[in-house]
């Protein structure tokens, strides 16, 4: 693994070893349920990450919230014109 992968992981997740994770797992599992990434390491490599799931919306989205807001015009999906098609930006 590179140095800077390393890096990375270490600076915004909290890495652990599989020896530590079977240790303390009720530890672990309170971290990624109050937001934080672990990633589990195995001899200096990640092999794992464990993630919090995200939670679902509580309310749907109301449907026309941007109803008389912009207008499609017309010919919006027509072809292309030729000049557009086979200029050299084009292609």
């Amino acid at each position: 693994m590179a140095a800077v992968d390393k890096v990375w992981y270490d600076n915004w997740m909290k890495s652990i070893s599989v020896e530590e994770m079977q240790r303390d797992l009720p530890t672990y599992i309170r971290l990624v349920q109050h937001g934080e990434t672990v990633v589990i390491v195995e001899a200096q490599q990640p092999v794992a990450e464990l993630i919090p799931i995200e939670k679902p919306r509580s309310k749907t989205r109301p449907y026309g919230l941007c109803t008389g807001e912009f207008e499609v015009p017309e010919g919006f999906d027509a072809p292309l014109p030729n000049e557009i098609l086979h200029s050299e930006s084009g292609t």
